[in-house]
């Protein structure tokens, strides 16, 4: 759920350009798990599937081509641009394709696990609207990230993270989402009915790399709640890495969203009853006010 890690980027870029687990992972020098492995992590940051049948005839789902369209503002390190055939591979370009003059552009600014809430109905208001062309930029996460995009023409609609109604730019509640602790199932803290707050203190964590939005505003919801964790013992975007550290009780870490769902599924990793809840994250949308009807639409569609 934040910007994915650029190795991530870049074996989802080569996957969908080889076309196969085998091919993808020798042209990479690892092995089919190795690529396996990163991309099922990335899936699970993004909170939705990339591909159908990865180990047998790969192809992209419908979500997986929203984002491989999205891949030049993804990877921002990547000089190439890319863009989506009709083969669903991902292929070099010289330039973004251009768009019929009676279409109208719209772009959809928005953290990759919003975009995976509501890709069903994005997909099926382009389905009634043919002479819309819709673009993603799933790098924005927080406020003052979805405010620059507007205030200069790069987004028409933004979704972002935010603790609260935000003076610029100005938007609307969408829905809210609960951070969690999760810790190893064998975890003391973890085997406890209830929590005190003030137990945490001491104990160690796992977190996001600092540049993270998602580790921004988790660090901002948990000051604002009064909370006080112990100090990192691993810094990381590398969620299994995380996982594998939370399974042996090494510390707690601190999710809300798809990533928070997931975790709490898993075996081995169990949420923290607090003795009362952590702050909420909101979603909430912005619209460009200059932008084209089209977005005012498609910005309404998406509340239904």
């Amino acid at each position: 759920m934040a910007t994915p890690s650029l190795r991530q980027l870049d074996i989802f870029a080569q996957m969908v350009a080889s076309g196969s687990l085998s091919r993808c992972a020798g042209d990479l020098g690892v092995t089919p798990d190795d690529v396996a492995r990163d991309l099922a992590s990335l899936e699970l940051r993004l909170g939705y599937r990339l591909f159908d049948d990865l180990a047998g005839a790969p192809r992209l789902t419908a979500a997986g081509r929203k984002t491989a369209e999205a891949m030049t503002l993804l990877s921002q390190d990547r000089p190439e641009n890319w863009q989506v055939d009709q083969a669903d591979g991902i292929v070099p370009a010289a330039a973004p394709p251009e768009s019929s003059s009676s279409r109208q552009s719209i772009v959809l600014a928005a953290p990759a696990p919003v975009f995976g809430h509501f890709q069903e109905a994005l997909a099926a208001f382009e389905a009634a609207n043919d002479d819309v062309a819709i673009t993603l930029d799933l790098t924005i996460h927080l406020a003052d990230e979805a405010a620059w995009a507007l205030r200069r023409g790069r987004a028409d609609i933004a979704y972002f993270y935010a603790l609260g109604e935000t003076d610029e730019p100005l938007s609307r509640y969408g829905w809210s989402e609960q951070i969690n602790l999760y810790a190893g199932a064998d975890h003391p803290l973890a085997r406890r009915d209830s929590v005190a707050t003030d137990e945490l203190a001491a104990m160690p964590t796992l977190a996001m790399e600092a540049h993270n939005g998602l580790r921004r505003i988790i660090d901002e919801a948990l000051l604002r709640g009064g909370i006080r964790l112990g100090d990192p013992v691993l810094e990381t975007d590398n969620l299994f890495d995380i996982m594998t550290i939370l399974r042996e009780g090494a510390g707690c870490f601190a999710a809300f969203g798809p990533l928070a769902r997931d975790l709490g599924r898993m075996t081995g990793i169990r949420r923290i009853a607090l003795e009362r809840p952590l702050p909420a994250i909101e979603v909430r949308q912005a619209l460009r006010p200059e932008s084209a009807p089209a977005a005012a639409a498609l910005a309404e569609f998406l509340f239904l």
